[in-house]
């Protein structure tokens, strides 16, 4: 049970680092002039996310550190996500 409540918790912050840097990319995106749809940006952030590791690559040679914080946080959500659900039926 505590086990569980922890992973939710981690989920939790996990998916508010995932918003935030995506926030945070979006935002590098629009002060490189590049169209941003905002209607759908939820369904769009994994493309901005693309292009944004694309531009940065293209500009400095290395990819953002905004990429690598989404990817992370989003990849932890995942799998504490999962962890949750598992050790709830455990």
């Amino acid at each position: 049970m505590y086990l569980t409540i922890l992973f939710a918790v981690v989920v939790a912050i996990a998916v508010i680092w995932v918003i935030v840097s995506g926030a945070m990319i979006v935002n590098e995106l629009m002060k490189r002039k590049h169209k941003i749809k905002f209607i759908i940006i939820n369904a769009m952030l994994p493309v901005y996310v693309h292009r944004y590791r694309k531009i940065t690559l293209e500009e400095t040679g290395k990819v953002g550190s905004l990429y690598y914080h989404w990817v992370i946080a989003i990849n932890t959500a995942l799998v504490f996500a999962v962890a949750a659900i598992i050790s709830k039926n455990l």
